[in-house]
């Protein structure tokens, strides 16, 4: 819960003591980024989407079509489905820890939990192989179920950790952060994969370490978070909380039931978290999905695909940054909104790129890096101004809904806009209409009177 003194529009720091802790909290945090950006770069960007669906192909009949419980469904469908699948799953989940963390105090533990089981079926992709689709798809399903709930907890923080002017500046930096993270990951895995002739590996083998890489990864660099973060969101050096007692978790679906239905009095808050959900959606299975789009329909080597994501991760922590800086002159929203344009623009590239080309597949991914980072951290930022005082956890868990690899409606349009027309062409270029939308909703928005309207301070640039 945000004390009072957090919502003043001051730092939170009293004295150099407490700004020193403050500092340690924050690195704390920023770490968190760089340990699950791992799963989010590693598993769901590069490796996982290609290999499962070689792993689904093993499988299918003779129609190249695979029957998970009975259902039949083309076996380059399979991946994407199951990304909404697991989506579709999270999120009552996300809601309901959002709730029990608010009510109980207890953020960190949950999100450290929730991490550790992520990172732990992450780890068991280690085994998946031959025609085992189905341990794959369970396995991705548990991974990024836990790894939503985890960074929607992890989100709730946010408010707490700058002030209402500084916060887009360190939520860029926790972007750039989880890039840098995932990049370097991705760089030794580029290694173990050009080298797996060297090192005595089979192609197939030394994928499933990449993917096991990312869940040992996101163990380890837990660690520092949860030595370094307070167990509940907001409760920061040199302050304390106006009500921080736990409350028992068994009336959690009760005080879930009340945010739902107290969301309705804040509309303009609703009305951004509308936006961000359908734009956002278009971002994640852009992202999600361009190893799948690059392997099986512009013909990329497991190689070129990894080196393209390398370049994405890299480029995005200038972009983040760079961005950051965009918003601290000319305000969050125009900053989006212009985000978005260039998000309609590489959708266009995509589409007409050339196959067989990767020097044109390596200029697509430093265009979605310029526009990836900036456009999430400033989303994040902007709509935690929006959140009533003391229900940052339960407002994230909604956002959350679409945020890094956890979209279900763009991965579902583009499976089968791929199942009607079997082109991965007319499914990346479906997503479209996610942008216009967005950006349509997202034009609407007051977002000074939203601000003022959940007695929030309001930012000088907005």
């Amino acid at each position: 819960m945000s004390t009072t003194a957090e919502r003043s529009g001051h730092p939170p720091t009293a004295t150099d003591d407490d700004g020193r802790a403050l500092r340690r909290i924050q690195v704390g945090w920023y770490i968190n980024d760089w340990a699950n950006a791992a799963f989010s770069a590693t598993v769901l960007t590069v490796f996982l989407g290609p290999y499962l669906t070689s792993v689904a192909k093993e499988a299918a009949d003779a129609d190249g079509d695979v029957h998970p419980f009975g259902l039949s469904i083309r076996a380059g469908s399979f991946f994407p489905y199951t990304v909404s699948f697991s989506v579709l799953l999270s999120v009552g989940a996300m809601l309901l820890a959002g709730t029990v963390a608010d009510r109980t105090g207890r953020h960190k533990e949950l999100m450290c939990g929730f991490a550790y089981l992520g990172a732990t079926a992450t780890m068991g992709m280690f085994f998946l192989g031959g025609d085992r689709y189905l341990l794959g798809g369970g396995l991705l399903v548990v991974a990024n179920l836990a790894y939503a709930v985890s960074v929607a907890l992890s989100y709730a923080y946010l408010p707490g950790l700058a002030s209402p002017d500084e916060r887009d500046a360190v939520s860029s930096k926790g972007w750039a952060y989880g890039y840098a993270g995932g990049g370097l990951l991705l760089i030794a895995n580029l290694v173990l994969f050009q080298g797996h002739d060297a090192f005595g590996l089979s192609s197939g083998t030394a994928v499933r370490i990449c993917l096991a890489s990312a869940g040992l990864w996101w163990a380890l660099f837990t660690i520092v978070p949860m030595l370094r973060l307070p167990s509940r969101a907001g409760v920061l050096p040199g302050h304390t909380a106006e009500a921080v007692e736990d409350k028992p978790a068994a009336g959690s679906l009760r005080e879930l039931g009340r945010t739902l239905r107290g969301m309705r009095r804040h509309p303009l808050t609703l009305l951004y978290l509308a936006a961000f959900l359908c734009y956002n959606d278009g971002i994640q299975t852009v992202v999600s999905q361009a190893s799948l789009y690059g392997s099986e329909e512009l013909g990329m080597d497991q190689t070129s695909l990894v080196t393209a994501v390398l370049l994405v991760q890299v480029v995005a922590i200038g972009g983040a940054l760079l961005l950051g800086r965009i918003a601290h002159r000319y305000g969050a929203k125009r900053t989006i909104l212009g985000s978005l344009v260039g998000w309609v623009v590489t959708l266009a590239l995509g589409y007409v790129m050339p196959a067989h080309q990767p020097a044109w597949f390596y200029v697509l991914a430093c265009m979605i890096g310029l526009v990836l980072g900036g456009s999430q951290a400033l989303s994040r930022s902007l709509f935690s101004h929006l959140i009533p005082a003391g229900k940052e956890a339960e407002y994230f868990s909604v956002y959350k809904v679409s945020d890094r690899g956890t979209s279900w409606m763009g991965p579902l349009l583009f499976g089968l806009a791929y199942q009607v027309t079997g082109s991965y062409r007319s499914a990346i270029i479906s997503l479209l209409v996610f942008f216009v939308i967005g950006f349509a909703v997202l034009l609407k928005v007051p977002v000074r009177r939203a601000i003022e309207a959940v007695g929030n301070p309001v930012p000088e640039r907005l």
